[in-house]
């Protein structure tokens, strides 16, 4: 499975963004996929991730501001983030779990402005 995110740019604080994750290969297989974040200095944290039977997750930080969910048919995975905050920038990943791998795609960079 390869993963390609896009999306990411800079906003100002309460603005929007949209990140997409863009799935081939055995997209069948995966079970479940997510959206990270890793900030400067931080360690690297879930955001929100998605079952293949459609159960989603959120960390608390982002509750009620960001929507996971995804597109079948396109084999995309998206992120809408609103009321973005200053402590939202980081760079996001999204990643693919495959049985007991996860499988990791490039990290696209979201900038919020105060």
């Amino acid at each position: 499975v390869q993963l390609q995110a896009f999306g990411g740019g800079l906003v100002q604080a309460g603005g929007s963004l949209r990140l997409s994750c863009a799935a081939s290969g055995s997209v069948s297989s995966i079970i479940a996929m997510g959206w990270y974040r890793q900030a400067p200095g931080k360690q690297r944290e879930l955001v929100a991730s998605i079952h293949s039977g459609g159960t989603t997750s959120y960390a608390n930080f982002v509750k009620g501001r960001f929507t996971i969910s995804r597109d079948s048919a396109k084999n995309t995975l998206y992120l809408q983030m609103n009321s973005l905050k200053p402590e939202d920038t980081a760079v996001y990943s999204c990643a693919a779990q495959l049985g007991a791998l996860l499988r990791w795609g490039q990290g696209t960079q979201v900038t919020v402005s105060s």
